[in-house]
């Protein structure tokens, strides 16, 4: 596919398009960037990790070099530990191989390297080593045979492959070029005092086109005519790539829809072209991905479903691990398949997929629980630390926490292990009509008759409900066993009706097993009449329930203020607390002590009420 580059020098922004879609972005805006050379101190040597901190600059955070990185930094070639091979406030020539990301300082290596446009030397290494994408073993033989003639004594040499075909004249003034910045990197070391930085690659035009410059580039956009002229000394009289000034009045950002795949990337959530989605989460020790299918409907069955989802998923997230510069563990939870065979087309497409990246992901296992673990090299910061920041409300977290106060939580019931709604409490808790009624005999009259009108109403509603909607009877089946039979599928826990020959259909059975000697007949006719018995009886029941549950309700109605009114009888007189406590019931004309002290020896409790009334009766049935 034809490639272009656009490249905003100012901002130090880069974006690789393909089909006029942003595929990687190349951003060089950090104090500490990927290749630049320093002369720093040894700070602290930690035996314990085999590394050292070394000061490499005004930063609070001082560079990280582990053993295996220091290359001709060691004092002794044979030595049991680190300590012995460095020592605090030595002096050493280090480059940045990694950014800092989060709380980490830069990623050091005492192995210098020197990029070139088709050579890379090594000042402190050994050998020529040649790059694996040049194939033909003629070119690698004519490639390693001239790298043994220009190689100075005591260095190494890589030769990259846009060296392929390219004649020796080139060659060898691209390693001229090389050593003689070499030569000023040394005499800078000597005569500057740490920390301090000694080489970076100012120029970010001529670096972008040497790391990115490939046969299926086409063109390349620049800022300003300045940067044309620079772009096409690098590029040669002889190439082929168009060169460009951006002349549009909008920013050159802009117009190639950059800064808007930036502002997209920073989500984590990407739509697929087919309704589909997929949803990146960054984590501290690795980065998930979720594959869903969404509102994809494409497909006729589910297995295609599936497989579309997940090979458009696959060919998707190859393009954002290079658009975010994900690097680390990778878990990708693609949708679940079945089939051996999809999974195995799966893992081929997204090899594919992957296979042009430059950090070189490296696919590990398809595990049992059909996720994808894969790792990524990581190369300078990812699109998080670079264009993003901590948000001051939830500091990184995602969410603020809210715990609720003393008038949001429930009020919990009387009864324990009750947990009672708002609506329930309000029921339960007596109205100042009830009490009204309960202290007015007329008025509690009223309230019972029309509580009894209402749960008769109910109860006529429940049966009229039973009598529309009849509950479903079950379908009798009768089975012929054997006890062979009969004791093998007791045994197993299986259903008798799978010797029939024909499986029915409804699922409300009732199956009857029938033994040698028996009716089926009979027994048929026996189980519905139980059945029907059985239902007279439930029907019987649901109509006691219902009248018991009305004279409860009457019952609890009278329950107020915690004084139970008792429901007066033919031998029992109802004595209304409420009523005697009222003021109307008092003698209107008491104006003494006296005549109060009269009134409360005339109270008679309801004990000596009822002999009274037994004494009258008495004397009337003798008189009589």
């Amino acid at each position: 596919m034809p490639q272009k580059v656009v490249i905003a020098e100012q901002v130090r922004i880069a974006a690789l398009l393909t089909d006029e879609r942003v595929d990687e972005l190349i951003v060089a805006q950090g104090h500490y960037q990927i290749g630049d050379i320093y002369l720093g101190t040894i700070e602290n040597v930690l035996p314990g990790i085999d590394a050292a901190f070394v000061n490499i600059g005004a930063s609070e955070k001082n560079g990280f070099i582990h053993v295996t990185d220091l290359g001709p930094l060691r004092l002794k070639k044979h030595a049991a530990g680190i300590n012995e091979l460095l020592e605090p406030r030595q002096k050493v020539l280090v480059q940045v191989m990694k950014e800092p990301t989060g709380s980490k300082g830069p990623r050091l290596t005492g192995n210098l390297a020197l990029p070139g446009r088709y050579l890379i030397l090594q000042p402190n290494g050994q050998g020529v080593n040649i790059s694996r994408k040049i194939n033909s073993e003629n070119e690698r033989n004519r490639l390693r045979a001239l790298g043994v003639l220009i190689k100075p004594p005591g260095t190494g040499l890589l030769i990259r492959s846009e060296a392929k075909g390219i004649n020796e004249e080139l060659l060898i003034t691209d390693l001229e070029a090389l050593l003689k910045q070499w030569e000023s990197i040394q005499q800078a070391s000597e005569q500057s005092s740490p920390p301090v930085l000694l080489n970076r690659e100012e120029d970010f035009i001529n670096r972008i086109l040497r790391d990115h410059v490939s046969p299926e580039l086409t063109s390349v956009i620049v800022e300003t005519p300045g940067g044309v002229e620079r772009a096409k000394g690098f590029l040669g009289v002889d190439s082929n790539i168009i060169v460009e000034s951006h002349d549009q009045p909008t920013n050159l950002l802009d117009h190639y829809k950059i800064n808007k795949t930036i502002f997209e990337s920073l989500k984590p959530r990407v739509e697929l072209p087919s309704g589909g989605y997929i949803i990146i989460e960054p984590t501290e020790a690795l980065t998930v991905i979720d594959v869903n299918s969404g509102s994809f409907t494409r497909s006729s069955n589910s297995r295609e479903t599936v497989l579309w989802t997940n090979c458009e998923a696959a060919i998707e997230i190859a393009r954002q691990l290079k658009l975010r510069n994900i690097g680390g563990v990778i878990i990708i939870d693609f949708i679940d398949m079945e089939s051996r065979r999809d999974q195995l087309q799966l893992l081929e497409y997204f090899t594919s997929a992957i296979k042009n990246d430059s950090s070189r992901p490296q696919i590990a296992q398809l595990t049992e629980l059909g996720l994808v673990e894969l790792t990524r090299k990581r190369q300078g910061q990812n699109i998080y630390e670079l264009f993003s920041k901590t948000c001051t409300t939830c500091n990184g977290l995602g969410h603020t926490a809210e715990i609720p106060g003393k008038e949001e939580i429930q009020t919990s019931a009387t009864i324990g292990g009750l947990i009672q709604t708002e609506d329930s409490s309000k029921k339960i808790l007596p109205s100042k009509e009830v009490i009204s009624k309960a202290k007015n005999p007329d008025l509690a009259q009223e309230s019972e008759s029309s509580t009894l009108a209402i749960n008769s109403e109910a109860n006529n509603q429940e049966s009229e409900s039973e009598s529309t909607n009849p509950r479903q009877e079950p379908e009798l089946i009768a089975v012929n066993m054997s006890p062979d039979e009969e004791y093998v599928f007791s045994s197993l826990g299986l259903n008798p009706i799978l010797l029939l020959e024909t499986q029915p259909t409804n699922e409300n059975l009732s199956v009857h097993v029938v033994r040698p000697g028996e009716d089926a007949k009979n027994i048929l006719e026996e189980a519905k009449q139980q059945l029907s018995q059985n239902t007279n009886k439930r029907r019987r029941k649901t109509k006691n329930g219902a009248s018991r549950s009305t004279k409860t309700t009457l019952e609890n109605s009278l329950l107020v203020n915690n004084q139970e009114v008792i429901t007066a009888s033919e031998d029992e007189v109802l004595i209304d607390i409420a009523k005697e406590d009222t003021p109307n019931n008092m003698p209107e004309n008491i104006g003494s002590v006296e005549e109060l002290e009269r009134v409360d020896d005339e109270k008679i409790s309801p004990e000596g009420e009822l002999d009274d009334s037994r004494r009258r009766r008495r004397r009337s049935s003798a008189s009589n």
